[in-house]
């Protein structure tokens, strides 16, 4: 069965996050936009796993639906935790996501972890040991579980963070290492990027859209062709097999809140090669530059940009329905106009990843108005204009005018880019 997972999610519980990011929204949300496989996200909070449990019924072997209604969409049950320790003589901040086979591993995790901290605090809780020490916790409770470094080059929180992580998977997990068998590129870095290190050719490279609104879930996601259960995607991903892990979806990396290297109260955004010269120092104030992913990756990247590894796993990169319409309409996102031409794409064309990546150019002639229409497709041959972002300011990406030059990265290699049809 083929279907779409994003795995690393919010609930209303964490902070800064909508107050509709709970299970019916999430599941409604879900089928709009094509997703499979959502994860719950924030199972460690106790008030959120109450809801977990009353609200959610197995549909499958370690996956679950809602017990009402049912849906189109399965809950794969997962959190982000956030460990802050001292190692080497420096303060690290790594964010881990775990994926958990059922409820009842998920209560006896909480149980253990919740002599570690205050579970009730934040829907992603924050904790003082090791991150190899989660990985010893939950794979206690449970070696089924899977843990992933989330988003794994942004600057802060992160194992390869340029302000607080490490300079190999290595030095986080130290004995632990051979129980990582996946890390999380983040919205900042694409598979292109990654493909650079040669350290990460035995991990799998998953996306996520680490959504805090419904309307961001599957920003990022991953492409499978399994059984439909929580052994067949974790065993795809741990072997890295291309028959069942299809690809990713990504994000332009160039649009992410950290890809290039800057200071925000400056607005100074600087490319890796400029920042060098500056010292990583901003140019106007002399503070120091929040270095940005393109700038760490090439810190520890031993392969060229464009290297592509044999055995890569395809990606593609997209860009929001939302944002294409109002690009097109001329008008802002989250407007009634974009609104009402949203659903009615959505209507017409089944989901959105139906609509940015499966439907071919006269199904989408069908459907779109000729502007959208072309948004669509010069999105799909990777025909866009980006001012990068940098020190926690996204990016900003046009189809239609040039809003800067676009950013200098790995270029993306001509297979990973070719239309693929799933379904």
């Amino acid at each position: 069965m083929r279907f779409y997972a994003d795995l690393h999610i919010h609930s209303r519980y964490s902070r800064a996050t909508s107050q509709e990011m709970e299970v019916e929204a999430l599941s409604r949300w879900g089928a709009i936009k094509g997703i499979g496989v959502l994860g719950t996200g924030d199972f460690t909070h106790p008030a959120y796993f109450g809801e977990l449990r009353a609200k959610l019924v197995p549909s499958a072997p370690g996956l679950y639906t809602l017990k009402r209604g049912g849906g189109k969409v399965h809950f794969m049950l997962t959190v982000e935790v956030s460990n802050v320790f001292s190692q080497g003589g420096r303060s690290r901040r790594i964010h881990t996501l775990i994926f958990a086979p059922s409820l009842e591993v998920v209560e006896r995790i909480n149980t253990r972890l919740a002599k570690r901290g205050k579970l009730s605090a934040d829907g992603r809780p924050m904790f003082g040991f090791p991150a190899k020490d989660l990985v010893k916790l939950v794979l206690d409770v449970s070696p089924e579980c899977v843990l992933v470094p989330a988003h794994a080059w942004t600057p802060w929180y992160s194992v390869f963070g340029a302000n607080s992580g490490f300079d190999a998977i290595e030095e986080c997990f130290e004995e632990e290492t051979r129980h990582i068998f996946a890390i999380e590129t983040g919205l900042s870095s694409d598979p292109a990027m990654n493909w650079r290190l040669s350290a990460l050719d035995r991990v799998a490279l998953l996306s996520n859209s680490d959504a805090h609104s419904p309307s961001r879930i599957g920003r990022e996601a991953n492409a499978f062709d399994t059984e439909l259960s929580y052994p067949a995607i974790v065993d795809a991903i741990r072997r890295r097999d291309p028959a069942r892990f299809l690809l990713t979806i990504e994000f332009f990396p160039e649009e992410g809140k950290y890809h290039y290297d800057g200071h925000r109260a400056c607005d100074v955004l600087l490319a890796p090669a400029e920042s060098r010269r500056t010292g990583k120092l901003c140019p106007v104030c002399r503070k120091g530059l929040t270095v940005g992913v393109l700038h760490r990756v090439e810190e520890l990247a031993d392969r060229p940009a464009g290297h592509v590894r044999p055995d890569a796993i395809p990606y593609r990169n997209v860009i929001p329905l939302e944002e294409i319409i109002a690009e097109a309409l001329g008008i802002g996102t989250g407007t009634a106009g974009v609104g009402q031409e949203y659903d009615r794409l959505i209507a017409k064309g089944g989901s959105e990843f139906r609509i940015l990546l499966e439907l071919t150019d006269d199904e989408l002639a069908r459907i779109c108005p000729p502007r959208t229409l072309e948004g669509i497709l010069r999105m799909r041959r990777g025909q866009v204009s980006i001012r990068p972002g940098y020190d926690g300011v996204y990016g900003k990406i046009s189809l239609f005018e040039g809003v800067g030059e676009p950013a200098a990265s790995a270029p993306r290699p001509v297979a990973a880019q070719q239309q693929m049809s799933l379904f």
